[in-house]
């Protein structure tokens, strides 16, 4: 048999010597954050300003396969107004997802939650509990319920998909009865190859709420249609539309629009613009036509003008316009809850992890001004908010946007670097960094390579020892 050199064995341990202290060295930042965990939970960032009262966030935490993640939990949680947690509610049994979170005129909160086979729309009183319960079997992945009144609920109901075929749609269930009292099916006011055509989930409808004056009027979000719709319940006919399907400088898979007026009746659509990552305001332009709600002006004699506009955020996901001017933001993959002035700076902060998608504050109706009126108009970008926010740290996704910035691709590297941002962290553990993560990943594929090569080169070897073994064994 000939052996190896002395020299040739020399040169082998040092190479696998080299790799497994860069190994070492690359998961060696993961390995801190969990002696370390820096991640956060519930709790005050910055708080210029306190709150008049207290702001109630919906969390959505994080399942995968219908299996609940202990450090990204699902549950519902009020802030006081300094930001400090005044109540949490995990949802016992109630269900594993929470969504809609929207104030009644008795104090309690009704709450859109989910199971993996169905919705539950229930009220929760801080003090007693939750009071009331509505259990829909087979309304998959609901993200928004409206009590009309005590017998009557108002759905949006997307993921509905049958034989191959969209039901997704908005409809009025009487809660006594069970009979459905309205009902309005996508399929039929659009064409079936929007977004690509039916698939498991068409629409991905995310809000649906009544506007105006009474319940003659809907107003929806077709997430992936790129739009906000209003329709009017006499004619079933869609009057107003802000968007369209792939106009991503419009709208981008936005998320729970506000409809507001103008002092001369004007509408205003206040939109968490998602995969934009930034809060925007439309006001509806009609030329001599009259815009208003109500006036009959069809959707296609008008256009909407972007009148205020505030980025910087990461995936936000709900924008409401408080009495006094301000916005509160949902700033989603962000971890918190931020109220900011007309310009973008933040003067209140909850962190609330993980995943927050709804925040409410102030009674029901409270919205305040549109923004040509406060008299603040433009596009700004969010500002302030504590040192060590999960928003002011420098991410692997920010690397990915400079790297390209200035670059014949920047358009291209930019919508790489907003699905990263968007993907990794639904899949790396709250406690560690955007940098940990990464390196940790990339330590694991060079170790899973180094195992890969020494398999390959000592493969002669292995395979001699597995046939002696069976020899032996036989």
């Amino acid at each position: 048999m000939d052996l190896p050199r002395v020299g040739e064995c020399s040169r082998r341990t040092l190479v696998r010597a080299v790799v497994a202290i860069v190994v070492l060295a690359l998961c060696a930042p993961a390995a801190y954050a969990a002696l370390d965990p820096g991640g956060v939970d519930l709790g005050p960032g910055t708080v210029e300003e306190s709150a008049e009262t207290r702001t109630y966030v919906s969390v959505q935490g994080f399942h995968f396969a219908g299996y609940g993640r202990p450090k990204k939990p699902a549950r519902l949680a009020a802030a006081d107004p300094d930001a400090e947690t005044a109540w949490v509610f995990d949802g016992d049994l109630a269900g594993e997802w929470f969504y809609e979170v929207d104030p009644l005129e008795n104090g309690n909160l009704f709450v859109t939650t989910t199971y993996p086979d169905g919705t539950i729309a229930l009220e929760y009183d801080p003090e007693e509990g939750v009071v009331d319960r509505h259990d829909v079997p087979g309304l998959i992945d609901t993200h928004s319920t409206v009590k009309v009144d005590e017998d009557r609920l108002l759905v949006a109901n997307m993921r509905a998909t049958e034989d191959g075929v969209s039901n997704d749609r908005l409809f009025v269930r009487n809660t006594t009865t069970g009979d459905v009292e309205w009902e309005w099916l996508f399929r039929d006011h659009y064409p079936n190859g929007t977004d690509g055509g039916f698939d498991e989930d068409w629409t991905h409808v995310n809000d649906v709420e009544f506007v105006g004056d009474g319940e003659r009027y809907v107003l929806a979000s077709p997430r992936n249609f790129d739009q906000v719709i209003v329709i009017d319940r006499r004619t079933d006919d869609i009057v107003m539309r802000l968007g369209e399907d792939d106009d991503y400088g419009t709208l981008r898979e936005q998320h729970n629009p506000d409809y507001l007026e103008r002092e001369d009746g004007t509408p205003v659509m206040l939109v968490a613009d998602s995969e934009n990552n930034r809060v925007v305001e439309y006001e509806r332009d009609c030329g001599d036509a009259d815009p208003r709600l109500g006036a009959g002006t069809p959707p296609a004699d008008c256009e909407w003008t972007l009148v205020w506009s505030v980025d910087g955020f990461t995936w936000p996901r709900d924008a409401d316009r408080l009495p006094g001017g301000n916005t509160l933001v949902t700033d989603t993959l962000n971890h918190r809850v931020v109220e900011l002035t007309p310009e973008g700076e933040v003067v209140w902060e909850f962190y609330a992890a993980w995943g927050p998608y709804d925040a409410e504050r102030g009674a029901p109706g409270s919205d305040g001004p549109a923004m040509a009126d406060h008299g603040t108009t433009g596009q700004f970008t969010v500002s302030g908010g504590a040192d060590g926010s999960p928003a002011s740290r420098y991410h692997v996704a920010d690397a990915i946007s400079d790297a390209g910035a200035k670059t014949p691709v920047t358009a291209e590297v930019d919508r790489v670097a907003t699905t990263y941002a968007h993907v990794e962290p639904w899949i790396r553990p709250v406690w560690m960094g955007s940098w940990a993560f990464l390196s940790l990943v990339v330590g694991l594929l060079v170790g899973l390579g180094w195992a890969g090569a020494e398999t390959v080169t000592r493969r002669d070897r292995i395979a001699a020892g597995v046939r002696s073994r069976l020899g032996r064994g036989g």
